[in-house]
C-alpha cells in the first residue's frame, strides 16, 4: 500500500460514511424510524428502540436496488 492509495481509500469511506448520514437524516423527517411495529421502552435511566418494520422496509428496499443494479 502507498500513501496515495490509503488516502484515496479513507477518502471513499469518508464519502460512504456521510451518504449514509444524509440517508438516515431525510429518512427521519419521512417517518421512517417511528412507524407502528417499531419498539421502544423507556424507563428512568434505560431506553431501548427496536425499529423493527424500518428495518424490514429498509431490507425491502435495499434488496429491491441492489437486484436492480445487478441486471
Amino acid at each position: 500500500f502507498t500513501p496515495d492509495n490509503i488516502g484515496k481509500m479513507l477518502l471513499a469511506i469518508g464519502g460512504v460514511i456521510a451518504l449514509i448520514g444524509a440517508v438516515f437524516l431525510l429518512l427521519g423527517r419521512f417517518g421512517l424510524g417511528r412507524l407502528p411495529g417499531d419498539i421502544l421502552i423507556r424507563r428512568e435511566n434505560f431506553t431501548l428502540y427496536f425499529p423493527i418494520t424500518t428495518m424490514i422496509i429498509l431490507s425491502i428496499i435495499l434488496s429491491l436496488i441492489f437486484r436492480l443494479l445487478r441486471r
